[in-house]
């Protein structure tokens, strides 16, 4: 089993130099490749391999058609003014087709992985001749996973797949001993911007962990437009994550006097420092209604929205 680096035992500095050390020791004179998401997990393990590698990591922003609103060139802009070049690739056919018709929430889970890992990065790592992987895999990543909470995608190894047999790349992940809070902690160390080291978390199967039921394009653009609200009315409430749902079944509702079957979404806001456990955050009343005035409003077809205020356990910090 991974050890654990608890906050308290975790020296910045010599984390980021052994980490530096490490990828540079696997990686040779090879070349490695990485995917961006924007995410502090990625966004470290992107800084550390650029440290390590230079010109030698190859960093992608993988546009799944999954992401939240602008996010892709965000991110790819950002970074540039880092100095670190990230090459955007369109993979939204790809993805959207994989995951055609699935409804079973670890189904969608597989076909993204497999899309990812096998499709798409495999594709990546031909063309670049990139014998490795960094990964932004952190330590709840794997003990969820392993103990059967919710298989995680970025997960392989630990679960037994041998990544250089079934996608032809091995993979590495610096950040695998560390929970959210110290990778946080690594950011700023390495000088990331505030919007990155303080962003809440995001899951990997993006937008695609907030759609129970099928993932299509347009249910997608509807949670996406839900998640840009909450995202705007909570930004500074100082929660750990925040999030909209979009709910499988249509609920009835009332337009113009008259009766209409629309789209639920359910809103949820955590406070937590690991993850691991969390309460939902006690907002003010008034906040709630705001946000359920502007989605009601503004996201097309939403006649009911819901606020969580289940703990986890036994609830979970995404749905999906």
């Amino acid at each position: 089993m991974i050890q654990e680096i608890p906050v308290a035992r975790l020296n910045v500095e010599e984390f980021i130099n052994t980490q530096i050390a490490a990828i540079r020791q696997a990686v040779g004179d090879g070349l490695a490749v990485n995917a961006l998401s924007g995410g502090v997990d990625s966004s470290v393990v992107t800084l550390l391999g650029h440290r390590a590698l230079g010109e030698r990591l190859k960093t992608y922003f993988i546009d799944t058609g999954l992401m939240r609103q602008g996010e892709p060139e965000w991110v790819v802009g950002l970074f540039a003014r880092l100095g670190v070049r990230v090459e955007l690739v369109p993979a939204q056919e790809e993805f959207f087709t994989a995951l055609r018709g699935l409804t079973d929430p670890e189904a969608k889970r597989e076909a993204i992985t497999q899309t990812f890992y096998r499709k798409v990065f495999g594709r990546l790592v031909r063309e670049s001749g990139a014998r490795f992987l960094l990964h932004g895999t952190n330590y709840t990543d794997v003990e969820e996973t392993v103990a059967g909470v919710k298989r995680q995608h970025n997960i392989l190894e630990q679960l037994g797949i041998d990544t250089q047999k079934e996608f032809g790349y091995r993979v590495l992940e610096p950040l695998v001993q560390l929970r959210k809070t110290g990778v946080r902690m690594v950011a700023r160390a390495l000088g990331l911007p505030r919007e990155i080291t303080e962003r809440p978390p995001f899951p990997g199967p993006a937008l695609a962990a907030r759609v129970i039921g099928e993932v299509t394009p347009e249910r997608i653009a509807l949670v996406r437009q839900a998640t840009a609200i909450v995202e705007e009315e909570l930004a500074d409430s100082g929660a750990f994550q925040y999030l909209a749902i979009l709910h499988q079944d249509m609920v009835t509702g009332i337009r113009e006097g008259k009766r209409q079957f629309g789209y639920q979404i359910e809103v949820r806001s955590w406070e937590s420092s690991d993850a691991v456990i969390a309460e939902p955050s006690r907002l003010p009343w008034e906040k709630l209604l705001r946000i359920a005035k502007r989605i009601t409003t503004e996201v097309p077809g939403v006649v009911s929205v819901t606020y969580n205020i289940a703990s986890k356990p036994p609830s979970t910090i995404e749905a999906v």
